[in-house]
């Protein structure tokens, strides 16, 4: 595709769209920022970029980037870490972030509708005021509700509640082409027609942008209590998730760590871990409407636990104790990150009882290939984050090996049945690996799709399947 060489002009003509100086940033009023997410490593400057209020302003700048073949990278707050909001053909930014409204709650249909700018934690603690409950819980409470949609997030929860697509029951839509639409909605069941909401959801900004979303809310649970679970190996722990899966106490959370990631959190945060001398640990998380439920709930895991090897139980039944635990484990990705001068991640998920080969398989390859690796993840639904720490390599050695690193870990994924991403996403930066691991009739499915609802391939090009 022959993109438009981007000009004063369209300057010009944008600014006049949206009629607000401050809202379209040009050439050295664009931050660094607006080049990178959270990745770092892909950076492409923007042209302009502008700074939503509204669909109508999205769909204004669409149907001009549209009619004038110039590329248009939508993003929120950029805490992704697959460059998916990095801007490929540099083009126009769509920034989602100031369309941040809760716009309305309601408690009949148990739903809220959101603008995609509103933060992942804002949502949390307003629908609480209500007693009411959004499952999803990605790592990263400051991301936009819009990009947890763009990427189908997930999170600890997922085990007992599921991902973000569960909870999605409506969206308004701005084509490539500029139009607005609606689909889904807040009924509780759809067979109409082919699912284009669940097409939108996990599409990362390349077949629409996402303005409005109607969620889906439970009532929220009263209380919760983790146990923290010593093992004296990974293999034990490990091993020990599918038969608490099995049993009839499903977990709200089952994470696994290894100390190293614990004294990593220790030494970010500058406070003590409740136990950091085992090598492994399972963290489970029970929610229910009182102490007594939720403690008839865990007994039978505990004892599971027991029975398979587990040192000891701890029981974190306080805030105080919860938070002490959840605020290391929150920590561990910023922790792994103070360790070194650069890293990047495998993001791969395998079934669940191949967790404990695929962790072992990661340290094999460390000393193999003489590069750090750090890793935890969710235990319960086999997403793994495997982390490649840069630390003094020169640029050609750390690219060489990251690679290197990169093409072992993903083989050894496909060997186990699994796939590239469990909630990070594609983006630019993991599209190579997911040609390698889907069937060429997938690939060419998706690029189908892609073509149905952007036959110019202006947004955001160069992402997922591209």
């Amino acid at each position: 595709m022959e993109y438009k060489e981007f000009s004063v002009e369209d300057y010009k003509n944008i600014l006049d769209l949206i009629g607000d100086n401050d809202r379209v940033l040009y050439g050295e009023n664009i931050s660094e920022d607006y080049s990178r997410d959270e990745l770092g490593s892909v950076r492409v400057m923007p042209n302009v970029v502008v700074q939503a209020l509204s669909a109508e302003e999205v769909s204004k700048v669409m149907k001009y980037a549209y009619n004038n073949n110039i590329p248009v990278t939508p993003r929120g707050s950029g805490t992704g870490l697959v460059g998916a909001a990095v801007p490929i053909k540099a083009g126009i930014v769509i920034d989602l972030s100031k369309m941040n409204k809760i716009l309305e709650l309601d408690e009949e249909n148990l739903t809220l509708t959101v603008e995609p700018g509103v933060l992942l934690m804002e949502i949390g603690k307003y629908v609480e005021e209500f007693d009411l409950f959004y499952p999803p819980d990605p790592g990263e409470k400051t991301a936009t509700i819009g990009g947890n949609i763009s990427t189908n997030a997930g999170g600890m929860r997922a085990v007992k509640y599921g991902v973000t697509r569960d909870y999605v029951r409506g969206l308004e839509v701005v084509l490539p082409n500029g139009e607005i639409i609606n689909i889904g909605g807040k009924v509780v069941k759809n067979s109409s027609g082919y699912a284009l909401k669940d097409l939108i959801v996990g599409s990362e900004g390349t077949l629409g942008i996402v303005t409005k979303a109607v969620l889906r809310l439970l009532p929220l649970p009263k209380k919760a209590i983790s146990l923290l679970i010593p093992f004296d190996t990974l293999d034990n722990a490990i091993e020990t998730v599918p038969k608490i899966i099995k049993s009839k106490s499903i977990p709200t959370a089952i994470e696994f760590m290894q100390r190293a990631a614990i004294v990593a959190a220790e030494e970010f945060l500058k406070k003590p871990f409740p136990d950091n001398s085992s090598d492994a640990y399972l963290l489970l998380t029970f929610d229910g409407n009182s102490k007594e439920e939720i403690e008839r709930t865990y007994e039978g895991v505990a004892n599971i636990c027991l029975e398979s090897g587990a040192l000891d139980v701890f029981i974190s039944d306080t805030e105080e104790r919860q938070e002490a635990i959840w605020s290391a484990r929150g920590a561990f990705l910023e922790a792994i990150k103070a360790l070194t001068t650069e890293m990047d991640e495998v993001d791969v998920v395998v079934p669940r009882n191949k967790v404990a080969e695929f962790v072992k398989f990661t340290h094999e390859v460390e000393e193999s290939q003489d590069i750090r690796i750090k890793s935890f993840g969710h235990a319960g639904d086999g997403n793994l984050h495997i982390y490649i720490l840069r630390d003094e390599l020169n640029s050609e050695e750390w690219n060489n090996k990251l690679n290197n690193v990169m093409e072992i870990l993903y083989k050894k994924s496909r060997e186990l049945n699994g796939q590239v991403s469990g909630e990070h996403g594609i983006g630019f930066a993991k599209k190579p690996f997911l040609n390698e691991s889907l069937p060429k009739e997938s690939i060419e499915i998706m690029k189908g799709i892609k073509l149905a609802f952007d036959p110019k391939n202006i947004l955001n090009p160069g992402k997922v399947c591209q």
